[in-house]
């Protein structure tokens, strides 16, 4: 497969990409092949990499009504005050509260999810799931986290651990505990830090920054203009639980902070990740995986282009090489064989007509069916199809 006409952010180039199985095999200009993708006025980045997400936690509503001092306050607060909303989620099934985690991920673009919490081995995602470390709640919230972190038998993986979530002196020590208490020298990779201070991070293989959600439930995030010195800086969107389900807006609220330059914010979306958990991603190159993302350019600049993209502009997803979300206005360019043998149906989101894996749409209408969920796509019955 060769996709034509494509501009790289950040190449800052036009350029042809040809694909072979699931890995970049060529990069160049005025490639030819037997199965050609065109394109036109359109920008190409690698498949972003969320680095902290709860899957089975994206169909509920904000929750929360203040700024909370720390994630300990906000826990019990929402129980109490939302019992009837949070009840009301918990009737849709695991497994489907679940798979939508991963589409929401997808259609914004994102190729690689680090789930943080309960494990499904009944799904067949089109994107990647790394959830193959060990992770620990909170000290807080975490039972036994202390026997948990020193467990011999786990000393070889990260453990991943929601740390300095908060504003006060509590959050902040919190972190102390936990570095005081790796007796094993763990490799630890924090999420949140918002509490974080220079000296502490540099007991941390990895920061996941969650900006949005900070913000939501603590009016703050962390000091990642600082920290990010010390420690290699990752995106994390949390769940809908404290965020919205669009990773654009989390990525555009986190430049206007200005915490991260442009290429540094992109950076811990692509190749700081990718390094991070070790995955042959995050960069357009040859040998590379092919987890790519095509947009539409609806500036000239490109990099002003990334920043306002939206999942309605996403006009091509590709995961290990595969075709896993098209656009509409693309299915014109693929031949009708090849279009058949992606197995991709209809669904639209804001007008725009998009073919994720039909496996999913399934799960759509089974959500449709609770009431008070409101979903931003639904399933297209009418769509065109060859």
């Amino acid at each position: 497969m060769i996709l034509k006409n494509i501009f790289s952010v950040l190449h800052n180039c036009l350029i042809d990409l040809e694909l072979t199985k699931d890995r970049i095999s060529a990069i160049g200009i005025d490639m030819a092949g037997d199965f050609e993708i065109n394109f036109n006025e359109a920008i190409v980045f690698p498949g972003l990499i969320n680095s902290h997400d709860h899957l089975d936690f994206n169909l509920f509503p904000r929750l929360g009504n203040r700024k909370y001092n720390n994630y300990t306050e906000w826990g019990p607060d929402i129980q109490l005050t939302y019992a009837s909303n949070i009840d009301a989620i918990l009737e849709i099934p695991q497994k489907v509260r679940f798979e939508w985690g991963i589409i929401k991920n997808l259609l914004g673009g994102i190729t690689t999810v680090v789930n943080h919490g309960n494990k499904s081995k009944e799904i067949n995602s089109p994107i990647k799931i790394i959830d193959q470390f060990q992770h620990l709640h909170s000290v807080q919230f975490e039972k036994f986290w202390k026997l948990r972190l020193n467990n011999p038998f786990n000393k070889n993986q990260f453990c991943v651990i929601h740390s300095g979530e908060g504003i006060d002196k509590e959050a902040n020590e919190e972190i102390n505990e936990l570095t005081r208490y790796n007796f094993l020298k763990r490799k630890l990779i924090a999420v949140h830090g918002v509490a974080m201070d220079v000296e502490q991070a540099k007991s941390f293989l990895g920061l996941i920054w969650c900006p949005q959600s900070n913000e939501w439930m603590f009016g703050k995030t962390a000091d990642i203009e600082k920290l990010k010195t010390d420690v290699l800086i990752a995106f994390g969107t949390d769940s809908t639980l404290t965020s919205d389900w669009n990773i654009w807006d989390h990525i555009r609220d986190a430049r206007e902070t200005k915490k991260l330059t442009d290429f540094e914010l992109i950076h811990s979306l692509t190749s700081n990740a990718a390094n991070l958990w070790n995955l042959n991603t995050g960069i357009i190159e040859v040998g590379r995986i092919a987890d790519l993302v095509i947009a539409e350019k609806k500036t000239n600049d490109p990099m002003e282009a990334f920043f306002n993209v939206n999942p309605q502009d996403l006009l091509m997803v590709i995961s290990n090489g595969e075709i896993v979300l098209m656009d509409e206005n693309i299915v014109n360019e693929i031949a009708v064989d090849n279009f058949l043998n992606l197995r991709l149906k209809a669904i639209t989101i804001n007008d725009r007509v998009k073919y994720i894996p039909e496996d999913f749409i399934s799960t759509i209408k089974e959500i449709q069916k609770f009431p008070n969920v409101s979903l931003p796509c639904k399933v297209v019955t009418n769509a065109f199809a060859y």
